[in-house]
């Protein structure tokens, strides 16, 4: 494992745009290559919109702060870009696109991050998404299907797992991609991501989620929780354990506590 940190973020804050409403209070976060964290914490705790801003979403505004990925100004990239260097991310809530099939959204997506110029090759392109599906365990007619247009949210997860081996990113953020899946649809997400993660021992992925039970099949070397827009405590997997244990009152507790103490 490489110790240098592929992404970096220190005292990040971010607000919706265009609003005076912080959502971010001083993120301080460090992956290395071939690291997995999880974000935990309660609703509104800022998970989200951390992945959204690392993803580069616009409807948020960073006020304060900096991310490094990989030695870059990361805020300085915009949304493709981001994309492009090597930043991946699975949304809570995958969106339908009918009439377009998986295929032909994949080959788009994997000739975007090709160098200007560079034309990909179909052949190429079809075999390698058939050797994708294959170690993924999935039929190769799910690609002729459209964009998660009618998918249960099992078939959307594991598309976003898909598009995720294709594009082979630097930086995996996996923003609930536990949310609404029963338990048998949670093993096949969790067993493909884990495919991945064999394949590929220097990829950096944050996980963010609710539940210690994600966690029970993607294995963390860093649990954080997060409340009130900060990271109020890191550690090992027993952190995650501790929360399903106990829950997130003493964190919210003393989060209270000291915004009665500045007030």
């Amino acid at each position: 494992m490489n110790d240098a940190p592929i992404l970096r973020i220190q005292g990040l804050e971010a607000q919706v745009a265009d609003e005076d409403l912080g959502i971010l209070k001083g993120v301080d976060l460090e992956i290395a290559a071939g690291e997995i964290h999880a974000i935990m914490g309660p609703n509104g705790s800022g998970k989200s919109t951390l992945a959204k801003v690392l993803a580069g979403h616009p409807g948020y505004e960073v006020t304060s702060g900096s991310v490094e990925f990989r030695g870059e100004n990361l805020l300085e990239l915009e949304t493709d870009e981001r994309s492009k260097a090597g930043v991946f991310l699975a949304f809570q809530y995958p969106v339908e696109i009918p009439g377009v099939s998986i295929a032909n959204f994949l080959r788009a997506a994997v000739q975007a991050h090709l160098p200007e110029g560079e034309e990909l090759d179909i052949f190429d392109y079809t075999d390698m998404l058939t050797e994708r599906m294959e170690m993924l365990d999935m039929d190769v007619a799910f690609a002729e299907r459209h964009v998660n247009d009618g998918f249960s949210g099992g078939e959307k997860k594991r598309n976003e797992i898909l598009q995720m081996a294709m594009l082979k990113p630097k930086l995996a953020v996996m923003d609930e991609t536990d949310s609404g899946l029963d338990i048998d649809a949670l093993k096949i997400v969790a067993e493909g991501v884990n495919k991945l993660l064999a394949e590929e021992p220097s990829m950096g992925v944050l996980l963010i989620t609710h539940y210690q039970r994600l966690l029970d099949y993607i294995k963390p070397d860093h649990v954080h929780v997060m409340v009130d827009g900060r990271i109020v405590q890191s550690g090992g997997p027993e952190v995650a354990l501790e929360l399903e244990a106990d829950g997130y009152k003493v964190y919210e507790d003393a989060s209270d506590a000291t915004h009665a103490a500045n007030a």
